[in-house]
């Protein structure tokens, strides 16, 4: 299934793919040939990189799920206040290889989202966890509340999201994508306990990020 996130640019490549063919055949133009190849290799990865994998989220109480698929860069103690303190911040960067559609944590209520316009390091830096374009959402979920953030990288310049203030999500719920390579955070407080470390590989809906301790 391709996202709707990227029907456009998808199209839009193939329109050009089709132009270039129809005039390289009524001009006998070898160059229109060459761009329509170079566009249809363009409308090839947009197709790949807009996927939207079928996924069956069976989300357990308690437990938190990635946003996004892509790799662990790190595990660290953080402090914040809205997570009532000290807690963990889970930081996972996807290359332009992974599926970009993000996804709902765990059911909750969103108490907030905020857009943050930035610059766009690339996405495996640590520069890009505060500097870059992002979208930041607390979501209390019951026993606590946590943070999670979808950062943009040094090829995205756009950010797309759904989430509003005071709405009610449900675990796996797609609400967004990054275009192009990009960076996803948890910001999680001491009652969960982090199920990942740094290299491990994540998917969006189905890997377990953390668990809340009883």
């Amino acid at each position: 299934m391709i996202a709707s996130y990227g029907l456009k640019f998808i199209l839009i490549a193939l329109a050009l793919v089709i132009l270039c063919c129809f005039g390289a055949a009524w001009r006998d133009s070898k160059i229109l040939f060459v761009l329509a190849v170079i566009f249809a290799m363009v409308t090839v990865f947009l197709t790949f990189f807009y996927r939207n994998p079928a996924r069956t989220i069976q989300a357990e109480p308690g437990e938190i799920l990635s946003t996004a698929d892509g790799k662990v860069l790190s595990v660290e103690e953080i402090e914040l206040d809205y997570i009532g303190g000290k807690g963990s911040k889970v930081s996972i960067f996807l290359s332009v290889f992974d599926p970009h559609i993000n996804r709902i944590p765990m059911d909750g209520h969103v108490d907030y989202v905020r857009y943050n316009p930035g610059k766009f390091f690339t996405a495996f830096s640590d520069k890009a966890s505060s500097d870059n374009e992002n979208v930041e959402i607390g979501l209390s979920y019951g026993s606590g509340r946590l943070v999670f953030k979808i950062i943009a990288g040094i090829l995205a310049r756009r950010i797309e999201y759904t989430l509003e203030d005071n709405q009610d999500v449900t675990a796996g719920d797609i609400f967004g994508m990054i275009h192009f390579g990009s960076r996803a955070e948890f910001f999680l407080p001491e009652s969960v306990e982090v199920q990942v470390k740094a290299g491990d590989q994540v998917k969006a809906g189905l890997t377990v990020i953390g668990k809340v301790r009883d």
